[in-house]
């Protein structure tokens, strides 16, 4: 961190581009969603809330867990930079999440935030101490779900060497596709996303529960209360797959 805040102005700018990335996203939608009276009986104010959420969590989730990101960690694979971890007396996974701390992304949390109380104020409902909590709870879910995500990615380069870009499709492309409301998707897109990838029970079931809104396939209201047990569940599954890839890895002879 303190060799990154070294060059001020870099680090500034370098924020500002990460964070007009998310910005000129969100104002597109935000310009053209108006036109249209809502998206699949979604006001502008309840996708901010989607968006908000899944923008928030998975800031957090990178900024903590981006060293285990597959591009940063098959560059140590690759070079065999990774041997050097093994080697100090610190916890290898504590060095990981070390590895790849940026900073520009701090500025995205403020961005993200500001998106999710838009969706806050502008949404027609009597916020609750239990609401505040379920939401909490999914934000905690997204980053440990997302996190574990990033693990098993980094994780399969000690077989692959070079990242894998598939997982992107399960990482970023999740997190686009939780930011909008899922029923506006075909239906074997929600189905995979909800009972092989249990993205859905991330923040698109919490929200309609806060909502008032009925959850699909007559599942019960609890199921809008499991974000906290899915994220953790597949984070700790990712570590167990991690220790496997740790074992896996025999250096490059350098």
């Amino acid at each position: 961190m303190r060799s990154q805040a070294t060059y001020r102005t870099a680090l500034l700018l370098d924020a500002l581009g990460t964070m007009l990335i998310t910005a000129a996203e969100f104002a597109a939608l935000a310009l053209v969603l108006p036109r249209f009276g809502g998206l699949g009986g979604w006001s502008l104010g309840e996708i901010a809330l989607l968006y908000g959420l899944a923008e928030l969590a998975f800031v957090l989730m990178d900024l903590l867990f981006g060293g285990f990101d597959a591009p940063n960690l098959s560059a140590h694979v690759r070079a065999g930079s990774f041997s050097t971890f093994l080697l100090r007396p610190v916890p290898l996974v504590v060095q990981v999440f070390g590895s790849d701390f940026a900073l520009r992304r701090v500025a995205r949390i403020g961005l993200a935030a500001a998106v999710l109380g838009y969706g806050l104020i502008h949404t027609a409902h009597a916020w609750t101490f239990g609401d505040a909590l379920l939401l909490t709870g999914s934000v905690l879910g997204m980053i440990c779900f997302f996190g574990g995500l990033f693990v098993i990615g980094g994780t399969l380069t000690f077989w692959t060497v070079d990242s894998v870009e598939a997982m992107n499709v399960l990482t970023y492309g999740g997190r686009t596709l939780i930011s909008y409301p899922m029923d506006i998707y075909g239906q074997w897109l929600r189905k995979t996303f909800t009972y092989v990838i249990p993205a859905a029970f991330l923040s698109y079931f919490p929200v309609l529960h806060i909502l008032g809104r009925p959850l699909p396939d007559g599942l019960p209201p609890a199921a809008a209360f499991l974000s906290p047990l899915v994220g953790p569940l597949l984070l700790a599954a990712a570590f167990v797959f991690w220790r496997v890839g740790v074992r896996r890895y025999q250096g490059t002879g350098t």
